[in-house]
């Protein structure tokens, strides 16, 4: 079993989301793929490591005993890929295609890090979604980020962080407004086919807001574009607003150009991916950089 340190790392990986269905998001593998992996171990070692409650899962004494072995492994493993890394030393360019608020405001506080991580220039190129897919496909990239699971045949697909989409104005709002309240703001909308304004759409439908008595102001193409024009609006007693991912907006909170809200009794939220090739799953730059995000939510 040493040999294949894969099931260890799914051991580990259940061990770190405390749940066999998250472990299976991060790793990008189904469920009971997870399952099986860890019956594995057990069987092998004639006896029971993870005990399944509903709050999460509970490691029996055994299981703890290997926690601390495989963490012993996945540390020399770690030192070990960074040695392998400097032999190989291949004179790259690592392309990395990215969804827009992933490569607008997650990716630029990271991209030295990765390029000291495997020793190689990094290329960020933002698109949206399906537009990353199709360049992964493509292989035009190495790895792809994106804020929806454009599903295709072929790919691997990791869930990385969770992120939430919020309400927010130039203008101060109450800290908690009532759904009812969403009707008396004025509007900026991102265009109908963006898979952000579908997201905000199926959350509104399921509250029971119709979109269509909205006052918008504007329908405009980017995030970014979204920041800007809400930041740049007439501050009046009808406030202009739009909803984003809290990073957009991350520095203008704290600077105090934007204001936030929530909704009571909801919340907007979504999974960010890291996706790449299975063919490219043992890849030495893939995996190393794709550990190194998942990492991140750490």
């Amino acid at each position: 079993m040493l040999k294949d340190f894969n099931k260890l790392g799914t051991f580990l990986t259940v061990v770190k989301e405390k749940s066999f269905s998250k472990a299976s998001g991060k790793l990008g593998v189904s469920q009971p793929a997870v399952t099986q992996q860890i019956k594995f171990i057990e069987d092998y070692l004639d006896t029971k490591i993870v005990n399944r409650k509903k709050s999460g899962i509970r490691l029996t004494k055994e299981g703890e005993e290997l926690l601390i072995i495989a963490q012993k492994l996945e540390r020399a493993i770690t030192n070990a890929e960074s040695d392998i890394l400097k032999i190989i030393n291949k004179k790259l360019v690592f392309f990395i295609s990215s969804s827009f608020t992933i490569g607008n405001y997650i990716m630029p506080n990271y991209l030295n890090e990765i390029k000291g991580k495997i020793n190689n220039d990094v290329n960020l190129a933002v698109s949206n979604s399906t537009q990353c897919i199709d360049t992964l496909l493509d292989k035009k990239a190495d790895i792809a980020l994106i804020e929806s699971p454009v599903m295709k045949d072929g790919i691997i697909y990791r869930e990385w962080f969770d992120d939430e989409l919020v309400l927010f104005s130039n203008q101060k709002l109450p800290a908690i407004i009532k759904k009812d309240d969403l009707i008396g703001y004025n509007w900026i909308c991102r265009e109908e086919n963006s898979n952000t304004r579908k997201l905000i759409r199926e959350v509104f439908d399921d509250m029971g807001i119709d979109c269509n008595n909205f006052d918008v102001k504007g329908v405009v193409s980017s995030s970014t574009t979204v920041l800007r024009t809400v930041l740049k609006s007439p501050k009046e007693e009808k406030p202009t607003v739009s909803i984003v991912s809290k990073h957009i907006i991350a520095d203008e909170l704290e600077s105090g150009q934007a204001f936030s809200s929530k909704i009571r009794n909801y919340k907007i939220k979504r999974k960010l991916y890291i996706t790449y090739l299975k063919d490219r799953k043992h890849d030495a730059f893939v995996e190393n950089v794709v550990n190194y995000l998942l990492d991140l939510n750490n």
